[in-house]
């Protein structure tokens, strides 16, 4: 199995990586079943990384069906030390404009029924999400996108993550408002909370696609629209990651791969075999 560093996770609009040399397409297997999809690998600059389409080329997966755990996972097998996500997100600001990027710093779970940690079966482990999002990672892509991207890049934000696949209610996006929240999407709490556990620095750049509805415009948000502004916004997204990824930092100055070392409350000689063999590779160097 081919070894990367940076994962790179494409939302929607985005299910393949232009600019990969040494392109190779793996199946992987985990004990949380199968990713998304076939990883594509290969090397940005002299960088191994691995991409993975969220929700699968062709875009199968609802925001709730996404086998995150097995992504994560996968991942984790593969080495990778930092996760790039891009999302598509609404804007609760009316300075946060459409085809603008965003790198969000919290984040807000309304989500329902999800499963969004891989401990449980006798292995109880509680990792702190207070900074959800790296922020080694999460200014390395502000800075980056900055230089290179045409787009208005804002650094900071509330990402509220709701359940989906339908979009807000207007007394929803006016009371998310009201809370304080910045951009509303679907799927990156799942993954920071995941990508935590597994001790891999996760950040992400959020697209702005639309106003979510609390605008003045009274614009309806359709899946058209959301589509249209991300692929225009798809181009920027890959040039910022073909640029970030061959300058990422070497070192990690951050808390993220030390999530786990005060995190289980669990005696490890109570811990079920079968619970160690099915989590090895995350807390290998833990437990």
């Amino acid at each position: 199995m081919p070894t990367a560093k940076v994962g790179i996770i494409g939302g929607s609009g985005l299910y393949q990586m232009d600019g990969l040399a040494d392109l190779q397409e793996i199946s992987i297997d985990t004990p949380f079943g199968s990713p998304s999809d076939a990883f594509i690998t290969g090397k940005i600059g002299n960088v191994p990384v691995a991409f993975l389409p969220r929700h699968a080329r062709g875009h199968r997966f609802l925001p709730a069906e996404v086998p995150y755990l097995a992504n994560i996972y996968a991942f984790k097998l593969l080495g990778v030390e930092w996760i790039i996500s891009v999302n598509a997100v609404g804007s609760l600001r009316s300075d946060y404009a459409p085809l603008d990027i965003v790198i969000p710093d919290q984040l807000f779970d309304r989500t329902t029924g999800r499963r969004q940690s891989f401990f449980g079966d006798g292995l109880v482990a509680h990792v702190g999400v207070a900074e959800p999002f790296c922020p080694t990672l999460s200014q390395h892509l502000y800075t980056v996108a900055r230089q290179v991207s045409p787009a208005t890049v804002h650094m900071g934000g509330a990402y509220i993550c709701i359940q989906g696949p339908q979009f807000s209610t207007k007394a929803e996006s006016k009371v998310y408002r009201q809370w304080g929240m910045d951009i509303i999407g679907m799927t990156a709490v799942t993954e920071a909370k995941l990508a935590r556990e597994a001790e891999i620095c996760y950040a992400t750049m959020a697209m702005v696609t639309d106003y979510d509805v609390w605008h003045e415009s009274g614009e309806v948000v359709t899946n058209d629209m959301v589509i249209a502004n991300l692929l225009k916004n798809v181009v920027t997204a890959q040039s910022v990651i073909r640029q970030a990824v061959p300058s990422i930092p070497s070192v990690h100055n951050c808390q993220c791969q030390m999530a786990l070392s005060a995190a289980f409350a669990t005696e490890k000689s109570v811990v079920p075999d079968v619970t160690k063999q099915r989590l090895a590779a995350i807390i290998q160097n833990r437990f």
